[in-house]
């Protein structure tokens, strides 16, 4: 009997141990925090790792979390300052610093949080109105952070960072939102179309310019280009011409020719005068008559002395051309044939082309035909 009381005694006594060390060894999780109370009041923090506590005295209360959290609030309505109602969904990033703080100075640290974000959160959008509220995010979350940093510090949360999902404006804005967009988007494009034309233009105005600048250009360089080779044809003919006439006038002088011979020549430039188609007046000068009476006698003279010397005709020296008109063999022969074979018009008078005066003649000079 006394050894079976003696058993459970001792059985009883190693559950108590176990109980006692069970109750007095606590293992924290790495990233959390416990605090500890002895009889109902703060003693101490645990940090993680193995720590022992007093069993029976000591109390673990839950462990707090000491990474940082993301909560996010459901949408929140806003009035702005134009008196618009707005829909607006935060998140909030905030760290336990301080889990004694979070324990005994708040009974409920996320739900103050949430409830100071939706009071700060009107507080700073209500100062705005709709169009800079869309437009400034990033004062509105910085706002945000400061106010709620400043506001938790006492509980042992540090908020790190505040942002806005979304701001939802009432149905009717968005409509209205979205057409003056339109409106916006298409005035943009109808002044890009009017830049694009008007740069088009300006463009092609240019190009037209240019291209008339250098059609100018090259029809001048090429009248001056033709001008000049003009210029040097022209002195070549004259140069060739000038040349032509030196030697024609060097070959008479070096001939020596007499004034007899001079007046033949004459004589039989005049019927070419007359063969001209524009030519319909022609007037002898009245001295002419004169010349052709020496030149008969000179030919009758001539033909004197060449039966005198035994010989049938005119001397070579007055042998008339092959093409010699017949109304001038006719007129040298003193035959008082008709002059030219060119018709003559009505009137009379006036001066016979290609001929000038009458006192120019070569007849005029010479002493022997006067």
């Amino acid at each position: 009997m006394s050894t079976l009381v003696a058993t459970i005694l001792l059985v009883v006594l190693v559950v108590l141990v176990v109980l006692v060390i069970a109750r007095s060894v606590r293992i924290i999780p790495q990233a959390t925090a416990g605090i500890v109370e002895r009889f109902g009041r703060y003693h101490r923090t645990l940090n993680a790792g193995l720590n022992m506590v007093t069993p029976f005295v000591d109390r673990l209360r839950p462990l707090i979390d000491l990474r940082e959290q993301v909560v996010s609030f459901p949408p929140q309505p806003v009035i702005t300052r134009d008196n618009l109602v707005v829909g607006i969904d935060t998140v909030i990033y905030f760290q336990v610093t301080d889990p004694r703080a979070a324990t005994y100075e708040v009974a409920n640290y996320i739900t103050a949080v949430e409830q100071l974000t939706v009071t700060t959160l009107r507080n700073v959008v209500g100062g705005m109105d709709l169009e800079t509220a869309l437009t400034s995010r990033d004062q509105i979350n910085t706002e945000l952070r400061q106010e709620l940093d400043e506001a938790t510090g006492k509980w042992g949360i540090r908020v790190g960072r505040v942002e806005l999902k979304a701001i939802e404006p009432p149905s009717s804005i968005q409509d209205s939102m979205e057409k003056q967009m339109r409106a916006d988007r298409d005035k943009r494009a109808a002044i890009l179309s009017a830049e694009g034309n008007k740069q088009s233009a300006i463009l092609n105005a240019e190009g037209e310019r240019q291209a008339a600048v250098l059609k100018a250009r090259g029809e001048s360089e090429a009248a001056v280009l033709r001008a000049e080779a003009e210029a040097k044809a022209q002195a070549a003919r004259a140069r060739g011409q000038a040349e032509a006439i030196t030697t024609v006038f060097r070959a008479i002088h070096e001939g020596n020719p007499d004034q007899r011979l001079l007046a033949y020549q004459y004589m039989q430039m005049l019927p070419q005068i007359a063969q001209g188609d524009a030519n319909k007046l022609w007037i002898v000068p009245s001295e002419i008559g004169k010349a052709l009476e020496g030149i008969g006698g000179l030919f009758s003279g001539a033909g004197a002395r060449a039966a005198a010397n035994g010989t049938s005709g005119p001397g070579s020296q007055f042998d008339p051309p092959v093409d010699r008109h017949a109304g001038l063999e006719g007129w040298l022969s003193g035959g008082g044939g008709p002059v030219h074979d060119a018709a003559v018009g009505d009137g009379e008078g006036g001066s016979v082309p290609g001929t000038g005066h009458a006192g120019s003649a070569p007849f005029n000079d010479d002493p022997s035909l006067v």
